[in-house]
Formats: C-alpha cells, structure tokens, sequence
C-alpha cells in the first residue's frame, strides 16, 4: 500500500435526518486535516459536504473540491477551498476525485454517494485499484447496503472476495486508525 496523501470523501449534500451524521462529517474533517492528510470531496457548502470540508479548514487542512457546473448553485460551491476544481460533468468529477486521492470514505448519503461508492468498489473489483474502500456506517446507516451486498454474493452475482473489499467502521476515529493501519 503507498503512502497516502489524500482522503477522498463522499457524502451527502444534505444533512440527513439524525445529528450524528453531521458529527461524523465534522469529526472526519478535523481528523484528516490533523492527520496531514488532504480532503478531497465534492466542492460543496451544503450538507455533510459542507460539515466536513468546513471542519478540515477549521483544523488548517488542505482541501481539494471538485464540482461539475451544473451544480455549482444547487451545491453552493465552496470557493474558499485550497484547490477548487470545475468539471463539465459528473463523469469528470468523479474521476478527478478519484485520480487525486489515495482511500476513499463514504459517509451517510442519497443516490450520488451510492453511484460514486458503487463506482470505485467495481473498479477495485476488476483489478483496477488497491485503494482502501471504507464505509463509514454512522448511527448503522450502511447496515442495509451491507446486507445487500452480501446478498448479492449470497445469490452468486458476486464471489465473497467482493466484501473484502470495502472495511465497515463505525466511528470517524475508527475510520483514521484503519487508515492510518493500511500504512503499515
């Protein structure tokens, strides 16, 4: 595993129905920026996107947005970032995020999370990336994605290598010591 550098993030552009989630935003934020790592994430001021890149900021961390132009008003673009990077569409975002980080965390989130988690799982999958994969399952939130995904396998669409893939934490904290585990 190389040395890694920068987090990429997903999460949600709203803040979701309980305040744990946005905790978790919060605490993942200050956690990468004090670890010396870059946060990189969706470029917006909204939601959990906005708690985590805010909270990165906050602790002095470097941070790196990408957006597509489409939603740059829906998302408020954080302009204030270290690096802030428009994009034509959605495709490019996604991969400029994933081009320019080392593990990928997934926070609570709607259908883009899921898109961009299912994204880069299939991509690790086919023997494309190594990168760590962490679900970050506040308050249980991807306890029924997990179940799925073990269905999945269960049902013979997927070999249980699949669940290998992905490591489940429950904590932001937890989140950093396995990260930070992968180094060693």
């Amino acid at each position: 595993m190389p040395e890694i550098h920068s987090i990429c993030v997903y999460c949600g552009s709203r803040p979701g129905a309980r305040p744990g989630y946005e905790a978790a935003a919060t605490a993942l934020g200050q956690s990468i920026a004090e670890a010396g790592w870059r946060l990189v994430y969706g470029a917006g001021d909204v939601g959990l996107m906005g708690s985590v890149a805010r909270a990165a900021q906050a602790a002095d961390g470097e941070t790196f947005g990408v957006i597509p132009t489409h939603l740059m008003d829906m998302e408020v673009g954080k302009r204030d970032l270290t690096r802030f990077v428009v994009t034509e569409n959605m495709h490019e975002r996604k991969k400029v995020m994933y081009m320019n980080s080392d593990a990928i965390v997934v926070l609570p989130g709607g259908a883009g999370s899921l898109d961009e988690f299912f994204e880069v799982l299939t991509w690790a999958q086919l023997g494309l990336h190594s990168k760590p994969i962490l679900l970050l399952n506040t308050e249980g939130y991807w306890d029924k994605l997990t179940q799925l995904i073990d269905h999945v396998i269960d049902e013979g669409f997927a070999a249980p290598s699949l669940r290998d893939l992905i490591t489940v934490v429950d904590t932001p904290e937890a989140a950093i010591k396995t990260l930070r585990d992968s180094l060693s």
